[in-house]
């Protein structure tokens, strides 16, 4: 919910889309709900229309696919010039 309202230029543009995904619990339930919203946090899609797509589709109810592994390696050339440089 953090993310929509930094998402948007003014913040009260935000309630308006919050109000609207917390309509969704009552319609498929706040278990459902909740398990959207995570989805939606994984994939950092924070609009309304995104999680009501997750709802509908069921997607709610399918695990979450792995994370990524985080793969930070720097290419080595001869511009790096590396921690002994800085001692």
């Amino acid at each position: 919910m953090d993310g929509i309202l930094t998402g948007t230029p003014h913040p009260e543009q935000g309630f308006r889309s919050r109000l609207w995904i917390l309509r969704l619990g009552k319609r498929y339930g706040d278990d459902r709900l909740e398990a959207a919203r995570t989805r939606a946090v994984a994939f950092q899609t924070f609009s309304y229309r995104s999680v009501e797509s997750i709802l509908h589709r069921g997607l709610d109810r399918q695990p979450l696919p792995p994370p990524a592994p985080a793969t930070t390696t720097l290419r080595q050339h001869e511009y790096v010039r590396g921690a002994a440089y800085y001692k």
